[in-house]
């Protein structure tokens, strides 16, 4: 199990390196959901996104031999680009595995980062076992982009971040894809704030992790058609979905239309740009999806990769 000190000891390996990113509020944001929220804005983070914490650490954390082969990944975007800059960082060279229809954005990103970028068919193709063979092909060591400790470890700083920040919180809606994120957050979260909720969001065309916790075991569905091109994931991961059975509260589903809303809302009132997955968990609190009435809400805003044109083809 990933544990709250493996959390600690990725947030001194990623400092100087990651960004301590801004904790955003808004009056009118608190006044519309009767709660104090708090926004962690990881568009801020290296990259634009919360996948560099990850990825950095998980780097940091090879010998010097596997350094000296070089990384490969698999990535729909952010990830692409955490393990490209990562391993740019660390002198090493790397290999991305990305769908053939991956924003345009985030392929010139990870090409600018250094990395050969290799591409497939997402609606065809498994991309774990395409990325495997591909390591093994090149000799060099694979990070999974939610499926391994040392990432999971490095997302979590995020809400450890968070938490120290504005203290202790009675609920954190975190998006989920692969549910790395969700399994380092919860892990910090619930060590540092005893009873607080931990509330997943999914996109409601890609609900496999809420379809998995209501079946006690990792659901597969058709890869999901969303504009949250993050969190179109297929099937949780193993490693992430044995810590987010035990620490997930629920997890709460968002339609491509509330995402474009709280994409519009965060432009225009906070006057940040989001992706549409780094605006689920902000579009799942617009939606009024948050039962209870917590007190203190904390939001991921896990990130900002988004083009002008697509953002423009999103919202306008």
């Amino acid at each position: 199990m990933l544990t709250f000190e493996d959390v600690q000891a990725a947030a001194k390996r990623i400092e100087g390196a990651a960004h301590r990113t801004p904790v955003l509020t808004s009056r009118t944001l608190n006044e519309r959901v009767g709660a104090e929220v708090f926004l962690k804005a990881e568009n801020f983070q290296r990259i634009g996104a919360f996948k560099f914490r990850g990825a950095f650490n998980a780097v940091s954390r090879l010998s010097t031999d596997q350094l000296a082969r070089g990384v490969a990944a698999y990535s729909s975007g952010n990830h692409a680009q955490a393990v490209a800059l990562a391993a740019s960082l660390a002198g090493t060279s790397s290999v991305i595995l990305m769908p053939d229809d991956a924003p345009p954005t985030k392929v010139a990103a990870t090409r600018g980062y250094g990395a050969e970028v290799v591409t497939y068919d997402r609606y065809t193709g498994d991309r774990a076992a395409i990325a495997q063979q591909l390591a093994t092909d090149r000799g060099v060591t694979l990070i999974p982009p939610y499926d391994h400790y040392d990432v999971m470890a490095g997302q979590g700083t995020v809400a450890l971040e968070l938490i120290e920040e504005v203290g202790p919180l009675s609920a954190l809606l975190v998006p989920i894809g692969g549910g790395g994120l969700m399994a380092g957050c919860a892990t910090a979260a619930t060590a540092l704030s005893p009873g607080i909720r931990m509330i997943g969001v999914e996109p409601a065309a890609g609900d496999d992790t809420a379809r998995s916790l209501a079946a006690g075991e990792r659901v597969e569905i058709g890869v999901p058609r969303t504009i949250a091109d993050g969190q179109a994931i297929p099937i949780p991961g193993e490693l992430t979905f044995a810590i987010n059975q035990q620490l997930l509260d629920s997890v709460e589903l968002v339609s491509d239309d509330e995402i474009r809303t709280a994409m519009a809302f965060a432009f225009e009132r906070l006057k940040i740009v989001l992706e549409p997955s780094g605006a689920s968990a902000l579009a799942a609190l617009l939606a009024g999806r948050i039962q209870g009435r917590p007190e203190r809400i904390g939001v991921v805003l896990s990130g900002g990769n988004v083009g002008l044109e697509r953002f423009l083809e999103l919202l306008g």
